[in-house]
């Protein structure tokens, strides 16, 4: 497939790009400047203001000796974070722009859109607790922040242009934490304090199984909307997942019986419908 990153130029923009490349597909990254430590113009890289409409579906309707027409779009470019900039700030660019680029794969004809959900939806930092463990797809978003508003908009947005679209397949990735192999000599710390980590459940997800479950979603998924949560198979602790859950949310209901360090966030659903197998932690690092 001919495929369109934006945001290529980020920390999962990269591990995405590199993945798809690696699968023999050709990709474009569109982002405001290239991948840092890279060239400063390289094969496949287009600069692009995002929240121009204009300038988004130009691009996705082709660019001189980039590319002609485009299979599929990864939007994963946005204001990554709560609290990076002013609450305006992130929802003024993050919705414009995640509305520019799917009202412009749709005028170009591209039926096959991933975007970056996000983890926050699920009710992050959990000040009020989840209502049970672990965590899945199946109840109401809960977004606690101006980001994790945006997130869940963007899902709802997607979900209706499916709708008018029934050719339309979107999905959306719930990320969790995103790391890679640098920051991982700092997880054992992790261990003194249960309480640093509580926010997303000890969850994190290697950014190239990030990119395997992009790829995944990209060459399994049919027509209409669905949400996965994307996420590694174990916490950031030594500590069992059951001890975890039992001293930090006392109270709320265990759904299943856990492995030892099972990861808090349900990955069955991705297992399940895009065949998503997490391959990295932590653990094989440190």
């Amino acid at each position: 497939m001919r495929i369109a990153v934006t945001g290529g130029s980020g920390k999962l923009g990269r591990g995405v790009v590199a993945v798809l490349r690696e699968a023999g597909h050709d990709v474009f990254n569109l982002d405001r400047a290239p991948a840092p430590g890279g060239p400063a113009r390289g094969p496949g890289f287009v600069e692009i203001d995002l929240s121009d409409y204009g300038q988004v579906a130009d691009a996705l309707s082709g660019v001189e000796e980039v590319f002609d027409s485009l299979d599929a779009v990864v939007h994963l470019a946005a204001i990554p974070a709560p609290g990076l900039a002013s609450n305006v700030a992130t929802f003024q660019n993050n919705m414009a722009v995640g509305y520019n680029v799917f009202e412009a794969c749709r005028k170009a004809g591209i039926r096959r859109i991933v975007h970056a959900s996000s983890e926050t939806v699920l009710g992050l930092p959990f000040d009020v607790p989840p209502p049970y463990l672990p965590v899945d797809e199946e109840y109401p978003a809960v977004p606690n922040s101006t980001y994790s508003l945006v997130k869940h908009l963007e899902e709802q947005l997607a979900t209706q242009l499916c709708r008018w679209d029934p050719e339309l397949s979107v999905t959306g990735l719930r990320f969790s934490n995103v790391m890679d192999g640098t920051e991982y000599p700092g997880f054992p710390a992790f261990d003194a304090d249960p309480q640093l980590r509580r926010w997303n459940l000890w969850g994190y997800i290697d950014v190239r199984d990030a990119g395997q479950a992009v790829l995944k979603a990209l060459e399994t998924r049919g027509p209409g909307y669905e949400a996965f949560i994307i996420a590694a198979t174990d916490t950031v602790m030594s500590r069992s997942s059951a001890e975890l859950a039992a001293e930090v949310f006392p109270g709320v209901p265990v759904t299943k019986q856990l492995d030892e360090h099972e990861t808090l966030l349900s990955i069955d659903k991705a297992k399940r419908m895009l065949g998503y197998a997490p391959q990295f932690s932590w653990r094989d690092h440190v």
